[in-house]
């Protein structure tokens, strides 16, 4: 299992806070050390749409300006952002065997995926 996130995101330090407590084992990628490849990205998006993906309540979407936000418009130029500005993905990103469990941490949703 695998959870992509930054560590100074407090939504990603619930999620990690709540794996641990319930001992499940987890690997942690961290976006700012380790960037995002496009693979993972592109197969995320066979997942969700890019829509679900880019938080676009955070703080890197509303910092950018508007050419940049309206020029985001297909998979290709979402994953140039995302590659770009990882910090704009939604958090964190539960994932096991490549396959999307969550997006962003919900105690409920966590408990019920994976206390079963």
């Amino acid at each position: 299992m695998k959870l992509y996130g930054i560590p100074n995101c407090n939504t990603v330090k619930k999620a990690r806070d709540w794996l641990d407590a319930n001992h499940i084992t987890y690997e942690f990628h961290d976006f700012k050390k380790q960037g995002i490849d496009e693979a993972t990205i592109n197969n995320w998006l066979t997942q969700h749409p890019w829509e679900k993906l880019i938080n676009r309540a955070g703080l890197t979407w509303r910092g950018l300006d508007e050419a940049t936000k309206s020029g985001i418009t297909d998979n290709a130029s979402a994953t140039a952002l995302m590659q770009a500005k990882t910090s704009v993905i939604k958090r964190p990103i539960l994932e096991k065997d490549q396959q999307i469990l969550a997006l962003g941490f919900s105690e409920s949703d966590y408990q019920r995926l994976l206390t079963q």
